[in-house]
């Protein structure tokens, strides 16, 4: 019994993301490509997270589903910037979020 309440607390501890929510960091573009391809047949929009170095990745991955994969079929919806403080001591880091959506009336395979 007393594990299970440590399984509840420890999970509830975690933050989560929506499964519409692509973080990119150090792998491969294609391998977020993919990822954010399945994410977008499914559920029709999604979100491509990154910050500090992988903002250009973030945006290769865009790019790749919408024109590649997609052929067009895809749109941009919004691009946001910002910046969060990480770390002790704290350090500004810049942050990229963009919004791809389908496009209404095309059916993605």
């Amino acid at each position: 019994m007393a594990e299970a309440q440590k399984t509840e607390a420890q999970s509830a501890e975690k933050p989560t993301m929506p499964k519409d929510v692509i973080l990119v960091g150090k792998k491969p573009v294609m391998s977020y490509a993919m990822a954010a391809l399945m994410q977008l047949t499914n559920s029709g929009t999604i979100t491509i997270k990154a910050r500090g170095r992988a903002i250009s990745r973030a945006v290769d991955v865009a790019e790749v589903v919408s024109k590649r994969f997609l052929s067009g079929n895809a749109v941009v919806k919004s691009v946001s910037i910002g910046t969060e403080t990480v770390g002790d001591p704290p350090k500004n880091v810049s942050i990229i979020e963009i919004k791809l959506s389908g496009k209404p009336g095309k059916k993605q395979e």
